[in-house]
């Protein structure tokens, strides 16, 4: 399964590059520090990504920790892109398929 997270996780990060949403210069450390969900009111959902979920996964991934057992990204996703005009279906497609490992069945063989 953390073979399947990790090219989930390198999808996310080609998906926001595609999108022209990966930011080279990191927000402030108080926007990162934010305790709200998605930290909704320090960053947007891609910023969230690049500099939350993303680090956060890889550093699971890298000390072999284990990995959230719920995940529910995707529905995020969706409503933070409607109506943006984006072409951020693949991207979405990638947070359901983690959501999914994450939350689902596949758990087995970590």
């Amino acid at each position: 399964m953390n073979t399947d997270v990790a090219a989930l996780l390198i999808d996310i990060e080609a998906e926001l590059r595609q999108l022209g949403l990966w930011q080279r210069e990191p927000p402030p450390a108080a926007a990162l520090a934010s305790e709200q969900p998605f930290c909704v009111d320090t960053l947007s959902l891609p910023q969230w990504l690049q500099f939350v979920f993303l680090p956060r996964l890889y550093l699971l991934l890298e000390r072999e920790s284990p990995l959230p057992d719920r995940c529910g990204i995707a529905p995020m996703a969706q409503e933070y892109f409607r109506g943006t005009g984006l072409a951020s279906a693949a991207l979405e497609r990638a947070l359901l398929r983690i959501d999914a490992l994450l939350s689902g069945g596949e758990r087995g063989g970590q």
